[in-house]
């Protein structure tokens, strides 16, 4: 039997505040360093939005996403600093849809500049994409995955999102998402929720902003991650940087399979599972796929670092 070690989960679109990150950025170097270099890479104050600007500028896809990054970064930066995270415990690293970016950027694959940049273009292509295509998304509560492709079939929408075991998202045209809704009500679901999202993220709908994004990501400079990263699109371990920018473009159009990549983590010697950055919605979801699972947030560990000096 394998040894448990940790693994660093990183949150994706939707868990963006403003005020996030203005506590690290106040004190501790290892954050505020985070924070200016992004400010540098995109040539705009983010971090100014993100710590006192406007909620609806900052929940703009071209802003929420590389925000987000850039606070799981911060987060990353000031636990190592402290010695709250050892990368040579860490077994895996994974995140959920644009978190997979920043968990590529903490397992070297990627420079804090180029994700970035990255996430800002992916976010401004996802939001044309939604203005030409536009699509909805609804959380279905109840039905197991295999219920929910079928009835995605069957509406003529898709699987964006298999987030755990009871949770999984249709993402399509408004009404083939509506009929979903309909379907899944009549075959039991407890719930289904219209989500406040703009478009049909994973699905394909996306398709015009996974191709713009192939070409940016075939020039950017990709390293061989120093932790095991888990794709979104296979729930399995990147082989190499051809595997991983091929399927960097696909996740855009794709299911983001967050239950199965928990799952096969677990069964590989995953242990704790720290969730770095803001928020606290991935551990949710891990402890619904994985009950007794140990679960640990990055603030949480903040705190108990400051009470123990």
């Amino acid at each position: 039997m394998e040894v448990t070690s940790n693994v660093l989960i990183f949150p994706g679109q939707g868990s963006q505040k403003i005020g996030m990150g203005k506590d690290l950025y106040d004190n501790f170097a290892a954050a505020k360093d985070v924070f200016d270099r992004v400010d540098e890479a995109l040539s705009c104050k983010l971090s100014t939005l993100m710590f006192a600007g406007d909620a609806e500028e900052l929940n703009k896809t071209s802003n929420a996403q590389p925000a987000i990054m850039t606070v799981s970064m911060a987060y990353f930066e000031v636990l190592k600093s402290l010695g709250l995270i050892n990368l040579d415990e860490v077994k895996f690293m994974a995140g959920h849809s644009l978190g997979e970016y920043s968990a590529l950027c903490a397992a070297g694959c990627l420079s804090l500049e180029d994700t970035a940049s990255l996430l800002k273009a992916r976010g401004a292509y996802m939001m044309q994409a939604c203005l030409d295509n536009p699509g909805a998304m609804a959380a279905i509560i109840g039905l197991n995955y295999d219920q929910v492709k079928t009835i995605a079939d069957e509406a003529g929408c898709f699987v964006g999102n298999s987030n755990s075991p009871a949770q999984i998202v249709l993402s399509g045209s408004v009404q083939t998402v509506e009929k979903g809704c309909e379907l899944a009500k009549a075959q039991g679901a407890k719930r289904a929720i219209m989500l406040q999202v703009s478009g049909a993220f994973h699905s394909p709908l996306m398709q015009s902003a996974a191709d713009k994004m192939a070409e940016i990501i075939a020039q950017t400079r990709f390293a061989q991650p120093t932790v095991k990263v888990i794709s979104n699109l296979s729930a399995l371990p990147y082989a190499d940087t051809t595997e991983i920018k091929d399927l960097l473009v696909k996740q855009i159009t794709n299911t983001v399979k967050w239950q199965e990549s928990v799952v096969y983590m677990a069964e590989n010697g995953a242990g704790k599972f720290i969730e770095t950055g803001f928020g606290n919605v991935l551990t949710g979801l891990v402890k619904k796929i994985l009950p007794e699972a140990e679960t640990v947030l990055a603030e949480d560990l903040l705190k108990s670092y400051a009470e123990a000096i």
